[in-house]
């Protein structure tokens, strides 16, 4: 449930604004996993057609310091911090261990941590002082929508942020080409090693990466996979490709769970290979934790 007084305090929609956006000119692409490699749960399946107008996207994910500008100007709480409590990967805690409230069972590497919150990503004793420009996490999508009302924009749809993401590759794996690591070169923020107990950093982080660390797809968008999970405004259902319409899709009416997309620093394929970007997953609405972030879009 919605803690008491997010809703309320979501701030009035501001004036449209395309600042530090990308204009795309939308058009036509394939969408979905032309490789067949996703898990069945998730509906990557059928690639299917679907035409898009014209729009804008964020070049990045949403930062800190543009997420600490909103909080000073409206003194919005995050559901977050109204809960006391969320989700923080087990080898990136930073409390003592009374913070733990508990282990999440079905997935034992994350763990309830109390004032865990987008200021305190890893749990109390940590901060976000010196990460002005790595993305904001511990947001909900409650968060971002109230976050994107009042800068003017508002969150991509899942097809919006597909057509974004693959920079004009057809049927591609990854928002640069099919291999992972071309010449041997990361170009994301993902899991190397043993997961989820060894982690190489290989890529050179355990956890976020500053928002502009790999290089751009074709289109100027920044790592659009890995690093973090990105809220999109569409609601999730599993079997939505086989029905979706071909002009500018908006998914189901209803649902759970919202679409997240991208993956995050914790992917890895042994586990979680959603850093291709045909990959979907999702989350309930009020849901946070260290890895989910979000960037905004806007109509042409």
């Amino acid at each position: 449930m919605r803690p008491v007084g997010v809703a309320a305090q979501r701030p009035a929609a501001a004036a449209r604004s395309t600042r530090g956006q990308i204009s795309l000119p939308g058009g036509r692409f394939e969408m979905g996993d032309a490789f067949d490699e996703g898990y069945p749960g998730d509906g990557e399946l059928p690639v299917h057609p679907v035409e898009l107008p014209a729009f804008f996207v964020d070049a990045t994910t949403v930062t800190n310091a543009q997420f600490a500008t909103f909080v000073k100007a409206t003194g919005y709480r995050t559901e977050a911090e109204e809960l006391g409590v969320s989700a923080v990967f087990h080898l990136a805690f930073d409390g003592d261990p009374a913070d733990v409230s508990h282990q999440v069972a079905e997935v034992p590497w994350w763990l309830a941590v109390r004032g865990a919150d987008w200021r305190h990503p890893e749990g109390p004793h940590s901060d976000v002082s010196k990460r002005a420009n790595h993305p904001v996490v511990q947001v909900s999508w409650n968060d971002a929508e109230a976050y994107c009302a009042w800068a003017g924009k508002r969150l991509p749809t899942e097809a919006e942020w597909e057509f974004a993401a693959r920079g004009g590759l057809a049927g591609a794996r990854y928002a640069w080409g099919d291999e992972l690591t071309p010449r041997g070169r990361h170009r994301c923020n993902i899991w190397q090693g043993d997961f989820p107990r060894t982690n190489s950093l290989e890529d050179g982080f355990l956890t976020t990466a500053p928002v502009k660390t790999f290089a751009p797809n074709d289109f100027g968008l920044y790592q659009s996979a890995g690093n973090v999970w990105e809220w999109t405004a569409d609601w999730f259902a599993a079997d939505y490709y086989a029905s979706s319409p071909v002009a500018d899709p908006r998914g189901p009416a209803d649902g759970a769970t919202r679409v997240m997309r991208g993956g995050s620093y914790l992917c890895h394929d042994s586990y979680c290979n959603r850093y291709r970007v045909a990959a979907r997953s999702s989350n309930t609405p009020d849901s946070a934790s260290g890895n989910i972030g979000f960037r905004c879009a806007n109509d042409a």
